[in-house]
């Protein structure tokens, strides 16, 4: 995969590295597949079985790795979408939510284990406002949510 990004994300996954790099490009609008390639005869998994898919969503490169059940996804780590609208933080909700979890706080696990947070940017201005009082009331607003409303936010801000 040529690239010129110095950090690619690289996801471990048991089997499902092709299923959840066709999901996510299809969550994500200017994405795409870029390559998959097989295991060998060399193993360690099984000659034919999807290795690794290298993708990108809109434009930051990804690699799925299919390396066996070892090692499982946590909220250890978790990619960050940056939503300008509260259609836009509606539709990333209910597709990744589509067969996984929602959490809190906009934190959500996808149907693969994968944890993400949905945030409207207005989210970031709310909780640093220089007046104190508006800022603890958008982060109090903010932690009784699970998904973002951005205009309730904004209301809770205002007092």
């Amino acid at each position: 995969m040529a690239t010129l990004s110095k950090i690619i994300p690289c996801l471990w996954f048991d089997t499902q590295a092709e299923d959840a790099a066709n999901f996510y490009t299809g969550v994500f609008p200017n994405s795409r597949v870029v390559n998959v390639s097989h295991y060998g005869s060399a193993g360690p998994r099984p000659e034919g079985m999807v290795m690794v898919v290298d993708f990108e969503l809109q434009g930051q490169p990804f690699v799925a790795l299919n390396g066996g059940p070892e090692f499982t996804f946590n909220e250890a780590v978790s990619f960050q979408v940056s939503c300008e609208s509260q259609d836009e933080v509606d539709g990333y909700w209910t597709k990744l939510t589509d067969g996984g979890q929602e959490i809190a706080c906009g934190w959500l696990k996808d149907r693969f284990g994968l944890a993400w947070q949905i945030v409207p940017t207005v989210l970031d201005e709310l909780v640093r406002d220089p007046d104190p009082e508006r800022s603890q009331r958008a982060m109090k607003a903010m932690m009784g949510m699970t998904k973002f409303d951005i205009a309730e936010l904004q209301r809770a801000a205002d007092g």
